[in-house]
This record gives C-alpha cells, structure tokens and sequence, in this order.
C-alpha cells in the first residue's frame, strides 16, 4: 500500500464526512499519526481498513465534538460552460443520495478502494455491496434522466 496515494484518499474522505477544508486536514494528519503509533493492524495485513477506521472515528469524534455544520463547496471557475453546468447538475444528483450512498461512491469510484477492502470498512458482503452499488447506480440515472441529462 502507497501511504502517500492513500494520504490525498483519506483526506478526501474526511472532506467528504466534514466538509470543511482546514478540519479535514487536520484529521487526515491526526489519522496518520495514530496509524504509525499503532502496528496491530498492519501486522495482520488490514492497513487500508485500519486507516479508514482511524478517519473515520476521528470524523465522528470532531463532529460531536463541535456539531460541524456543512459548508457549500465552491463551483469550478473554468471558462467551458458545459462542463460547469455538468459539474452541478452530477452534484446536485449525488446530494439526493443518503450519505451511506454517498459514502460508498466516494470510497468505489473517487479513491478507488479495491472491493474487498470497502466490504470490511462497510462490515458487508461482497453481494450485498454489487447490489447496493447497482442500486445507486440505478438511482443516481434516474435522477440524471429526470433532468434530462442523460
């Protein structure tokens, strides 16, 4: 496992559970530090689920903690039109979709977490999450041709 890939991985996904920018670093660096400090898990060859565990119980923990309210992302500033409008209308699709959905997106298609490793960070079968991505697929289509998009 490349720690430095996975570093840019965990800290999306910490942006992804906080949405807030200078938090979901510090988060990310906490992770790293706790994950150095402890070889349990390393040893018995569960590092990428260790690392997602540890982020995303510090994500829980900053969350109670301050009650962190989400803050709009800004939109790309690029001259090309549609891709903008592109951009917005794939966000606000994916901002219909449970957090739990949400979650396994960002984890499947953005870091790119092998199966096997998103089944033990979702405590699922390997079934259960082809069902469940289809399912999000599906509704995220839907959603999509609603809007005349697709």
């Amino acid at each position: 496992m490349d720690l430095e890939e996975q570093y840019d991985k965990i800290y999306r996904y910490c942006y992804f559970k906080l949405h807030h920018q200078q938090m979901a670093e510090d988060i990310t660096q906490e992770t790293f530090l706790r994950f150095w400090e402890s070889n349990d898990y390393c040893e018995r060859g569960q590092k990428l689920q260790y690392l997602y565990k540890i982020a995303h119980n510090l994500c829980l923990n900053e969350y109670r903690r301050k009650q962190v309210e989400p803050l709009e992302d800004e939109i790309l500033t690029e001259d090309k039109e549609d891709e903008i409008l592109t951009n917005i209308v794939v966000k606000e699709a994916v901002q219909c979709l449970t957090m739990e959905e949400q979650e396994l997106l960002l984890l499947r298609y953005v870091n790119e977490v092998p199966v096997s490793d998103i089944c033990s960070i979702l405590k699922i079968s390997r079934f259960s999450l082809y069902r469940k991505n289809m399912k999000i697929l599906r509704k995220l289509k839907n959603i999509l041709g609603e809007e005349d998009f697709t």
